[in-house]
């Protein structure tokens, strides 16, 4: 079924039925991404946002036979502490959601684990820049307008950094680890300057628990407070949503 399409504050809104339609979307410029270059540089994100998506792409690859050997992935973030083989490290995420079932060339990840954060983030940093910086950066957003975990109060020129976790946030994770005590406190994450720096980005937000912060984002002032509301000064940003999500 056709999108409908929304233009705010310079940001391309297309409104699908529902989010496997949206998800498909979001594959098909992958897709025309992989067939025009001969490297692609996707950054990528996790939770349950994407899940449609991912399971597009490696249908696409088993299905009609869709490579992946010229892609590179590079992870928005990482929780601190989590070894690569915790079920609920982003690291484990992808591996079952993505890079397990597709011939990807190579994956870049944030550590869980590092002797000094600082010198893990500037790695991460140097690395995008070596590979040619990204093509196409995928983003969800949080409750409370983080992207990546892009905290209320990140700046706009932030870099890929260490940063401790909303109490929003952690408590939003709560459903993946159980308990409080079991999230943790801090993360690394790419920064605000960093995903900016993106050729094209895509926002994918389902459910009418998003519609709020979609609206503060989308059509709110550009803040610092809402972290996702800088989307609006990168001009060339698609946000994809379902029709509950577009209710705000």
């Amino acid at each position: 079924m056709q999108s409908s399409k929304i233009e705010r504050s310079g940001l391309q809104i297309d409104v699908f039925p529902t989010r496997e339609e949206a998800s498909a979307a979001a594959a098909d410029e992958v897709e025309a991404l992989l067939r025009k270059k001969d490297s692609v540089n996707l950054g990528l994100a996790t939770g349950s946002t994407p899940l449609p998506f991912y399971r597009e792409l490696v249908r696409r690859h088993r299905e009609e036979g869709l490579s992946f050997a010229q892609m590179e992935g590079f992870n928005l973030d990482e929780y601190e502490g989590l070894p690569s083989e915790h079920p609920e490290s982003y690291d484990s995420f992808m591996q079952q959601q993505l890079y397990a079932h597709i011939d990807a060339r190579e994956s870049h990840l944030l550590p869980g684990i590092y002797q000094n954060a600082e010198e893990a983030c500037r790695a991460y940093e140097e690395k995008i820049v070596e590979k040619g910086g990204l093509d196409w950066q995928l983003l969800g957003i949080g409750g409370n307008g983080h992207i990546g975990f892009n905290e209320p109060g990140s700046p706009v020129d932030s870099r890929t950094r260490r940063i401790e976790l909303d109490e929003r946030t952690r408590r939003d994770a709560v459903k993946q680890f159980g308990t409080l005590e079991k999230v943790p406190l801090a993360a690394l994450t790419m920064g605000i300057g960093t995903i900016l720096e993106a050729k094209r980005i895509v926002l994918m937000a389902w459910g009418a628990g998003k519609a709020g912060i979609l609206q503060k984002a989308l059509q709110g002032p550009v803040t610092a407070e809402v972290p996702a509301s800088f989307l609006q000064t990168h001009g060339n940003v698609r946000i994809l949503i379902d029709e509950e999500a577009s209710q705000g």
